[in-house]
């Protein structure tokens, strides 16, 4: 009876260490699939505005699905609306001013400068021919020489005023210097930059999405002061989307950028989503210290993402997923894309 009982305490010995030894061993056997556990993750943004104003209106809220240039705020523009109207006139002002310069003189204007030296080359005659007369009744002593002198001054100042009448004429007919078109085309170009600066400081007080996505915060509310540090929501991507996961240093070299992928999620069971590794980390995480045995070594991990395709926005940010790489695969270089009608 003893000798029953001793022989089968050794099967039981026999086959629990059996059972050992394939739960420790069984696992390191080379596999077709390598299953990894990770969450969703998707990139951020944190929305905001250059300018420094109260908030007037917003558009969004937590949980609207956005678009691509969408309009979600506007801060208060009186102000910025009165700068633009300035600088606008001011522009108008130049413009006319270089239009000016580069139509030149009137003709009307020519006919006046012309009229205006004929009429003192008349006054200089008249001065010359009063002083000549003058100069001939001295030996008379018909006029006294303080005549004959004040009648030659009065000549040779008329004779001055139509020469600078004549200077003034030429100048008109010749029209406005090169060197004066260029400053004032100069100046026409300030304005226009300040124009569109004016412009621009109105389109800043308007928020627009950056890209297709989630409003996740709505963090401001309408009469808040806004500056460019501020956010006003946070904004989620919907694409790209990935799962975030971690591989062991022992199957570092099993995978490669490029490989297949596919990912399962609690939420919805037996439903399969592509993807595909997009990116391997560079560096382990957790590393336990610089000086590393080989048994340290083998627990290493290493961050990848697998990219998804989420065609029915069913993936969402944290999700636990898990993430099954068929091994063996060729590394390829083509693009991946998801199918967006599926």
């Amino acid at each position: 009876m003893k000798k029953k009982i001793i022989v089968v305490i050794v099967l039981l010995l026999i086959i629990s260490a059996a059972a050992i030894f394939f739960n420790r061993h069984g696992s390191q056997q080379p596999t077709s699939e390598l299953t990894l556990f990770g969450n969703i993750d998707i990139r951020e943004v944190q929305l905001t505005v250059n300018a420094s104003e109260h908030i007037a209106t917003m558009y969004a809220q937590e949980g609207d699905r956005v678009k691509k240039g969408q309009l979600l705020a506007r801060l208060d523009t009186p102000l910025l609306k009165a700068q633009l109207a300035e600088a606008q006139a001011a522009l108008l002002a130049q413009q006319q001013t270089v239009a000016r310069l580069h139509a030149g003189s009137r003709p009307q204007e020519i006919k006046k400068a012309r009229a205006d030296y004929r009429a003192a080359q008349a006054e200089a005659r008249t001065a010359r021919d009063t002083a000549h007369r003058l100069e001939k009744l001295l030996p008379k002593r018909q006029a006294s020489a303080d005549d004959v002198e004040t009648a030659m001054a009065k000549a040779a100042a008329a004779k001055a005023q139509a020469e600078a009448v004549a200077q003034t004429m030429a100048l008109v007919i010749a029209g406005p210097r090169k060197e004066d078109i260029a400053l004032a085309e100069a100046e026409l170009q300030a304005k226009q930059a300040s124009v569109r600066l004016a412009q621009q400081h109105l389109d800043d007080a308007s928020l627009y999405s950056p890209a297709d996505g989630i409003i996740r915060n709505r963090i401001l509310e309408p009469g808040d002061m806004v500056t460019p540090q501020s956010a006003i929501y946070t904004l989620a991507l919907v694409n790209p989307i990935w799962a975030r996961a971690y591989v062991p240093e022992t199957a570092l070299g099993k995978i490669a950028p490029g490989f297949d992928a596919e990912i399962f999620t609690d939420s919805y069971p037996g439903k399969l989503y592509k993807g595909w590794v997009g990116y391997i980390a560079p560096t382990a995480e957790f590393t336990p210290k610089n000086v590393q045995t080989a048994e340290l070594r083998t627990r290493l991990v290493y961050s990848i993402r697998v990219y998804a395709c989420n065609a029915q926005n069913e993936l969402r940010l944290g999700m636990p997923v898990t993430v099954k790489i068929p091994l063996h695969q060729h590394k390829t270089t083509t693009p991946h894309q998801c199918d967006k009608t599926k």
